[in-house]
């Protein structure tokens, strides 16, 4: 597909996309903030993907938004809660979208200390007054023991709630640089997930801010 109309395509089913939302649930659609964040591991960062066709470049590309990449490799939600407050909160985000959980999974974390590192997590850029997008993914093949804490939390902190990122991603070899990280391709999809939901809660906001 020609790159220009697949950006096309998805900014059609964002805006057919914004019909029927209702923002009123979430924290701080008010945000002064000026700074829209990527926060998480690798599948943030963008490891196997093609230089600039990581997911937050390509979402900066969908949104015409500048959008900050502050994905590390190797992050588990322990890791990632010891630098929100340089990588994130320094940065005055007005909305931050997290992508963690993963290498939790990888490494056996208990369910309960994710659940707590990413609460604690969400309360700290909420502090702040930003908005806060959580993305959900599936992890395991037979169970999902860590699939509804991203739910869960999203729902208690009055976070946006993006369902399943990776779906269809790690069963499919033309999505898949490796057996863990999408390809470029794949990231493409993220990207378009994540703008599929966030774009009408920006729109929102941007009236709320009197900038329409």
């Amino acid at each position: 597909m020609n790159p220009t109309l697949g950006i096309s395509l998805a900014l059609l089913l964002i805006v057919c996309g914004c019909r029927g939302e209702r923002f009123d649930t979430i924290r701080n659609v008010g945000s002064a903030g000026e700074t829209i964040i990527c926060f998480g591991d690798s599948l943030t960062e963008g490891v196997g993907a093609e230089p600039g066709e990581e997911y937050p470049t390509i979402l900066s590309r969908l949104l015409g938004m500048r959008v900050l990449n502050a994905g590390h490799r190797g992050d588990t939600t322990a890791r990632a809660l010891q630098r929100v407050r340089t990588s994130v909160v320094a940065k005055n985000p007005r909305l931050v979208i997290l992508l963690l959980g993963g290498n939790d999974f990888l490494r056996q974390v208990p369910t309960r200390e994710t659940r707590e590192n990413l609460k604690e997590i969400v309360r700290q850029i909420q502090a702040h007054g930003a908005m806060v997008a959580i993305a959900g993914i599936k992890l395991g093949l037979f169970t999902d023991e860590y699939g509804p804490i991203f739910e869960e939390t999203a729902a208690e902190f009055g976070a946006i709630y993006i369902p399943q990122v990776m779906k269809g991603i790690f069963n499919d070899t033309k999505l898949k640089s490796d057996q863990i990280h999408p390809n470029s391709a794949g990231y493409r999809l993220i990207a378009e997930r994540i703008a599929q939901k966030i774009k009408p809660l920006l729109n929102e906001a941007d009236r709320l801010r009197g900038r329409l």
